[in-house]
């Protein structure tokens, strides 16, 4: 086997550790230049983690059973990217659905630009293709695909791509989650002090980078990447680990499906850039970076979004809500996100005690429960961001009912957390929000 499939399919595991390692490398190495100048990942570099290589007392019969499985999915991964780059699409997105699906999935598109648009709904009448199907109407919608003269099947072709390249497998951050922050940033692009000074590209840019700001995420954070020494860290030198590899991903996807090929060269090079400024400023790592930022200039009040910079940083504002969103939305789907993502968590968490490695934090499923932690993160992460996006949107209707939501959502989890240490009877630390919990906190919700 040779170290070019690995750069294609980036799942190959080799007999010899010398040689996994060796490939693992060139993995890492697997970027392309393109005339921009701006390094991409090859599509299919998936990051994976060979756990061998951190416990060396793994049965060799397990081994080799887990190797077959990997060789099959690589296999299966490399036919289906040579059929997306033959321009065969996968049945599976040609959307083979009821008549009656595709009435209701029509139907909720006439009101995308609403806040309690259920993105799970959505996914299931479009048979998981939210991502795409939402793009599509998107692009269409802002007028894009007529500015930019796209071409409507190497624009399906490219979306396609970034849809496969999630990994539906992570609780969490998958492509149900990407559709959820496009959707949001869409009602963001809408508010009107924002609005009325977009440009076609940074409309472009901001729904492009939604789409693609957590593509082939390997359900595992970047601590996790560091202490297990993964060729990505070491690549991206431990900083913005995942970040930059959405980025060069997304990169390395747009010059393979050639969408922006017709394109001049200095505007395909600063699409490219500024997709990188938006993608990198999701990491987490950076929030009091903005926060900072953004206080200042809304006390200085000296925003000019005449000015493309200060567009640009309020497109990393909007892309860093859309992010984080979850905790505002109605109580129904922001419940089903705080579980997906703490479930992404434990999942961690367990890799970590299985091979002796700390667990991180958040991570203890014994330990952090989902009440705590979501209330931990709206305390400190998201009420202090939406409380400045409300001061620069000037109080809508938007910015009002999504920080009702996130008070509401706060103080139901605040209740059960109080349930949750009061219950003699409970032994699961698991955080789960049963029916009958659900039913009480239901109750207890003030208008």
């Amino acid at each position: 086997m040779s170290c070019l499939m690995v750069e294609r399919c980036g799942e190959i595991s080799f007999d010899s550790p010398d040689q996994n390692a060796k490939c693992v490398r060139m993995l890492g190495d697997a970027r392309v230049r393109g005339q921009t100048g701006v390094l991409s990942e090859r599509r299919g570099s998936y990051p994976f983690i060979d756990f061998r290589l951190l416990n060396n007392t793994t049965l060799s019969g397990e081994i080799g059973t887990k190797k077959k499985v990997k060789r099959l999915l690589s296999f299966q991964r490399y036919f289906h990217a040579s059929r997306l780059l033959r321009g065969i699409i996968p049945q599976a997105s040609l959307y083979l659905l009821d008549e009656d699906y595709l009435g209701q999935a029509r139907h909720m598109l006439s009101k995308v630009g609403t806040w309690d648009f259920d993105i799970f709904l959505f996914d299931r009448l479009t048979n998981g293709n939210s991502l795409v199907t939402l793009l599509c109407h998107l692009f269409n919608v802002h007028g894009l695909i007529h500015h930019f003269q796209l071409d409507m099947v190497t624009l399906h072709r490219f979306l396609v791509m970034v849809q496969e390249d999630y990994h539906s497998q992570n609780p969490y951050h998958n492509a149900v989650h990407a559709a959820d922050v496009t959707q949001a940033m869409h009602c963001y692009l809408r508010e009107p002090k924002l609005a009325s000074f977009l440009t076609p590209s940074d409309i472009m840019l901001g729904l492009l980078a939604a789409a693609a700001h957590d593509v082939d995420h390997p359900g595992v954070n970047q601590p996790f990447l560091i202490k297990t020494k993964h060729h990505l860290a070491s690549l991206y030198q431990n900083v913005s680990v995942l970040e930059n590899h959405h980025w060069r991903s997304t990169i390395g996807m747009l010059r393979e499906s050639r969408l922006l090929a017709h394109l001049p060269k200095e505007v395909t090079q600063d699409i490219e850039q500024q997709l990188g400024s938006l993608i990198l400023a999701t990491d987490i790592n950076r929030q009091n970076e903005f926060l900072i930022r953004l206080k200042s200039h809304l006390d200085n009040q000296d925003l000019r979004l005449e000015d493309a910079r200060d567009r640009h940083f309020m497109l990393q504002i909007a892309l860093k809500c859309a992010d984080i969103c979850n905790p505002c939305r109605l109580w129904e789907l922001s419940k089903q996100w705080s579980e997906r993502v703490c479930e992404e968590f434990y999942r961690q968490g367990d890799l970590e005690q299985k091979f002796e490695l700390e667990i991180s934090p958040l991570c203890n499923q014994q330990k952090d429960t989902i009440p705590s932690i979501q209330i931990g993160f709206m305390t400190y992460i998201v009420e202090p961001l939406f409380e400045r996006w409300a001061q620069f949107t000037g109080d809508t209707p938007l910015s009002e009912n999504m920080l009702n939501h996130l008070r509401r959502n706060k103080a139901k989890w605040r209740s059960l957390l109080h349930k949750q240490h009061s219950s003699s009877r409970s032994n699961d630390h698991s955080g789960q929000v049963t029916d009958s919990q659900e039913q009480t906190l239901n109750e207890e919700e003030t208008p």
